[in-house]
């Protein structure tokens, strides 16, 4: 896998000659993560108008090279500067529902529409559609009912269903499809955070904001003490194999409102297992990715009330 990496979906629809956007969806969770198992946000919150730009001009030129009529999905993955193809599927994607519902653009219809011999601009599409509002769609997993599963989320795909928030923001927006998805949004209280080295750096950032928000660090002994030699206070807690009192303790007594655990290596893996399992159990918002993290401390910010909105009206606005 290319590591922390942002993945980015593109759908397109083209009748051969020309090709118009359907939408770009940038994934929360890093590249390595099933697309069908990470949450994604039209448009992207994160990327520059250089990087869209580009990976449009890319999607366009592929698209006419492949001589495509119909849809067409690609999936890349940015690392710093450099933008990989992962892949390219001249079909329908199960994204293309997502986009039509955010964008008000049938693209299915459209694509159909090309591929019994009517161009784009006979069907009066000639632009692609970027609403002023954000849409997060979120995957459901099955986890609860399969006690035996670890809900370390991977390569394969392993949700049974999607749901979708929309929101002025993308924070409002991602609160909104956690919490269609049944998902807790952490409460004000301790924190858990337990990282693999490559992300020590990383959760200083999210570690200070989580401490200024009024929530109280707990972690594994190596995180500690990263975090405390960055200047954030943080107390240590054991882990499962190193002996009571662990961190799943502190999870079956309620004292833990939020966990950050990522983790690599097969070893590593099945030590942090029964962490996630319990976490499930106890209906306890946790993340196994940095970014999902980060996203998450942007849905805090709206909990609550939230404005409520129906698609044909947000379609109106963008017609």
């Amino acid at each position: 896998f290319l590591d922390t990496a942002i993945e980015v979906d593109v759908d397109c629809v083209s009748d051969g000659t020309e090709v118009v956007i359907g939408g770009l969806m940038e994934h929360i969770e890093e590249a390595g993560v099933h697309s069908g198992d990470s949450s994604c946000s039209l448009p992207p919150f994160s990327l520059s108008a250089e990087v869209q730009d580009e990976l449009r001009r890319q999607v366009q030129v592929m698209a006419r090279a492949l001589k495509v009529i119909g849809l067409m999905n690609t999936q890349f993955a940015l690392q710093g500067d450099t933008i990989f193809v992962l892949e390219v599927n001249p079909r329908a994607s199960r994204t293309v529902p997502f986009v039509a519902k955010a964008t008000g653009v049938p693209l299915a219809k459209i694509a159909a529409r090309c591929m019994v011999g009517q161009t784009l601009a006979a069907q009066g599409v000639t632009r692609e559609v970027v609403p002023a509002y954000y849409s997060v769609k979120e995957p459901v997993f099955p986890f609860h009912k399969f006690p035996g599963v670890d809900p370390l989320p991977g390569p394969e795909m392993r949700s049974t269903g999607e749901v979708m928030g929309v929101a002025r923001s993308f924070g409002a927006a991602y609160a909104k499809a956690k919490l269609a998805a049944n998902v807790p949004s952490p409460k004000r209280g301790k924190a858990f955070l337990s990282v693999r080295d490559a992300d020590k750096g990383k959760l200083i950032g999210i570690a200070r904001d989580l401490s200024a928000r009024g929530f109280q660090l707990v972690a594994t002994h190596g995180t500690a003490l990263a975090l405390n030699s960055a200047g954030i206070a943080c107390a240590r807690i054991n882990k499962v194999a190193e002996g009571r009192p662990h961190i799943v303790d502190l999870i079956k007594n309620g004292e833990i409102e939020f966990i950050v655990n990522t983790t690599e290596g097969r070893v590593a893996i099945a030590d942090s297992f029964s962490i996630r399992r319990e976490a499930l159990q106890h209906k306890i918002p946790h993340t196994t990715t940095m970014a999902a993290a980060k996203a998450i401390l942007h849905a805090l910010d709206f909990q609550g009330a939230m404005e409520v909105y129906a698609l044909k009206e947000l379609h109106q606005e963008l017609a």
